[in-house]
């Protein structure tokens, strides 16, 4: 995958040649200084319109792959979270078990041994 510096540099290779070509085309070409000048002008302006597309168009793409970024930063976020609030719930029923069986082994496995953990808190 092209990095932006490359893609940029790309564009940037694209525009100075047309100017120069297109200069260079103009300058040659059997006319009047006049008719030349307004070419060259003419020119500038059509190219200086397609660098402002080309530009928006690559910032419309950048604003896109932020925001699918930070959708699957949330989406990792909420999917560790979840991960995370099961394991916890997991661990407290395994240590809510062993103890039970240990109290049951020790004989005294009555109710009012039993105690509730409570969860975590929320970050």
């Amino acid at each position: 995958m092209a990095s932006n510096n490359d893609g940029a540099a790309f564009v940037a290779g694209f525009i100075i040649g047309g100017l120069v070509g297109a200069t260079v085309a103009l300058v040659l070409a059997p006319q009047s200084g006049e008719e030349t000048r307004t070419q060259i002008r003419d020119r500038g302006i059509e190219l200086r319109s397609r660098a402002e597309d080309l530009g928006q168009q690559a910032r419309e793409r950048a604003d896109a792959i932020v925001a699918e970024a930070k959708q699957r930063a949330e989406d990792i976020v909420t999917e560790a979270r979840h991960r995370a609030e099961e394991a916890w719930t997991e661990g407290r029923e395994a240590a809510m078990k062993a103890r039970q069986e240990w109290l049951a082994k020790a004989g005294r496995g009555g109710p009012e041994d039993t105690v509730e953990a409570e969860a975590p808190a929320e970050a």
